[in-house]
């Protein structure tokens, strides 16, 4: 069972729920010895600024380097894992989507750079961006009972997203997506969350979205750089990662579990992506986990 925080190893929250927490990273992560063990955050997005020492990020089964400076996302719902070098220094916010998209006039295209993990490291963030001045600045109003200290705080988020939605543009080389096209994506992202289990055909998202397949597909590839099955297929791979990784269930459990009634199907399915059968995968990523050092 995967733990659930809203602060690593924090059940119940202490401060608003529904606003923006921020701490340097050694406030909890020297107490624990630099080791952020496997939870997830079920209601909460996480933005990480790593300026001093760096380490590794687990994500959904995946080892990131975090050499400074990084900036990384982590959306809620993310299995992840952090080893930090002893004497790391940044911020970590921890921030509730709805005061997200509050703060950010539910700007689509900002909102959309807090929809999957990612990751920059120095050679993408160039020395243009003062991503430590940032969360300094952020952290400062936080812990100061001032006039018009949430005002700021969103001020300074909002100056957040628009560095990470300028990075992430900086980084794609598909076509810029229109507004219409990246809401029509995120409603898709959205319908694919609560069917990908039952496979649906392409047409039944198309339908509930009041468009066509071939224009749905248009605009995932626009917005994304990927088709509307990829899109699909991405979610049901996280999935099977996800319980390979951190449950107890076999790979027929799994399968079933994800909707396929012939687990011969779901093993050339993930085996196709991942170049490995479930079973291998699973060995291969434990026993690496074995080997890995903690700390």
């Amino acid at each position: 069972m995967i733990p659930h925080y809203f602060l690593y190893e924090e059940t119940a929250p202490e401060i608003e729920p529904s606003f923006l927490h921020i701490e340097p990273i050694p406030v909890r992560s020297g107490r624990h010895d630099w080791t952020i063990r496997t939870h997830t955050h079920p209601e909460h997005h996480q933005i990480l600024a790593i300026s001093k020492g760096g380490g590794t990020i687990e994500i959904e089964g995946e080892d990131w380097d975090l050499a400074p400076p990084a900036l990384v996302v982590v959306p809620a719902l993310t299995i992840h894992a952090i080893h930090f070098k002893p004497d790391t220094d940044g911020f970590v916010i921890t921030v509730a989507p709805p005061f997200l998209q509050s703060a950010l006039d539910g700007d689509t295209e900002l909102i959309d750079g807090f929809r999957t993990p990612v990751r920059f490291l120095p050679h993408q963030i160039g020395g243009d961006i003062d991503l430590p001045g940032l969360f300094a600045a952020l952290e400062h109003e936080f812990v100061w009972a001032a006039p018009g200290r949430r005002a700021a705080i969103k001020s300074y988020l909002q100056l957040i997203a628009v560095t990470l939605a300028r990075l992430l543009g900086r980084e794609r080389a598909n076509p810029v997506s229109t507004a219409r096209e990246s809401e029509t994506v995120m409603r898709f992202r959205e319908l694919v969350e609560k069917h990908y289990r039952r496979h649906p055909p392409l047409s039944f998202f198309a339908r509930a979205l009041g468009t066509t397949p071939a224009r749905l597909n248009a605009c995932c590839r626009a917005t994304t750089g990927k088709s509307s099955l990829a899109v699909i297929n991405d979610r049901l791979l996280t999935e099977a990662k996800r319980n390979l990784l951190y449950s107890d269930l076999t790979v027929s459990e799994i399968a079933a579990s994800l909707g396929y009634v012939d687990p011969g199907y779901f093993n050339r399915f993930f085996s196709r992506r991942v170049g490995l059968s479930p079973g291998r995968f699973r060995d291969s990523q434990l026993s690496s986990q074995r080997r890995s050092p903690v700390g």
